[in-house]
């Protein structure tokens, strides 16, 4: 995929013209593609082999496209990126084995505690309050089911929920403080050496056979490099709280791939779950007023290329 930025007659960058709340979408999408992939490894290299193949990949492709420098930079922004770094891992590593012990549909709604969390607690109106509500409404038909549940990886899940909800506010001051991607492929280097340990000791020799390197980099590509660069470029552009409610429907997303991917078809239930979603969706991004954007003092990248 391609973001290029316009150039104006006078030869100055202009933004791109994409819509935040698209780039978010896409990026919904592009994640839960990849956790199809990610699901075939869980068995061959574990959950941790599975995310250090995920953030490996996504950083050498990042560090390849952005070349950072890091003469200038402070130490406080070099903590803050590799701060950002260790959240999104934490974040990852936490869903994946929480993954590894509960369903997928109910993981999602769990972790999704977090940025639902987050939503409400920056929202100003009474309306954003009511697109919170139908979404949550949403996530809880599309994801509810029966049995016993493993409070393990409950547990796991709501970590990874607090994750997420740290990694929205991060990814906003990241993207502030680094040009495009720059922030993003610091912060996946320094997770990526973080969980080197956790990651070889759950995949073995198995992390660098063929068959499973190559899965490995195209999940890094759907589900870390991709999505992280346009949700960046989306925060820069709108409040989290807003980001939040769009990223509701994640759980939507994951039903329709496992239909396409997995053949998983959907009830009649699960569809006015979509339905929703998709609601709540469209009317929190309607409603979003332009004097609640953040205002964006980075700069943007003349050309990010994620192939």
């Amino acid at each position: 995929m391609r973001i290029v930025a316009a150039t104006s007659d006078d030869g100055h960058v202009r933004r791109p013209t994409a819509p935040a709340p698209l780039l978010v979408l896409g990026a919904v999408a592009s994640v839960q593609t990849g956790a199809a992939v990610a699901k075939d490894l869980f068995p061959e290299v574990g959950p941790g082999g599975t995310v250090l193949l995920r953030l490996a990949s996504a950083a050498l492709l990042l560090l390849a496209v952005s070349r950072p420098r890091l003469g200038g930079r402070s130490r406080h922004d070099l903590g803050l990126a590799v701060l950002f770094g260790l959240v999104l891992t934490a974040m990852n590593v936490s869903f994946y084995y929480a993954l590894a012990r509960i369903p997928l549909g109910i993981a999602v709604t769990i972790e999704f505690v977090g940025p639902l969390a987050l939503a409400v607690a920056g929202s100003r109106r009474r309306l954003d309050f009511l697109w919170v509500v139908l979404a949550a409404a949403g996530v809880v038909l599309l994801t509810g089911g029966g049995g016993h549940i493993d409070m393990v990886g409950v547990l796991l899940a709501l970590i990874a929920g607090a994750c997420w909800a740290v990694y929205i506010l991060l990814s906003q001051r990241v993207g502030r403080v680094f040009p495009g991607a720059t922030g993003l492929a610091l912060g996946l280097a320094a997770g990526t050496v973080a969980l080197l340990p956790l990651g070889l000791l759950s995949s073995g020799d198995r992390v660098v056979d063929a068959s499973v390197l190559w899965r490995g980099v195209v999940i890094g590509v759907l589900s870390s490099a991709l999505p992280y660069s346009l949700e960046m470029f989306a925060l820069r552009r709108m409040r989290a709280s807003v980001f939040s409610v769009l990223m509701s429907v994640e759980p939507a997303f994951a039903a329709l791939s496992g239909l396409v991917f997995l053949g998983e078809h959907l009830s009649a239930r699960e569809w006015i779950a979509i339905g929703c979603v998709v609601v709540a969706s469209v009317g929190a991004t309607r409603h979003a007023q332009p004097d609640e954007m953040p205002v964006d003092p980075g700069a943007t990248p003349t050309e990010l290329v994620v192939a």
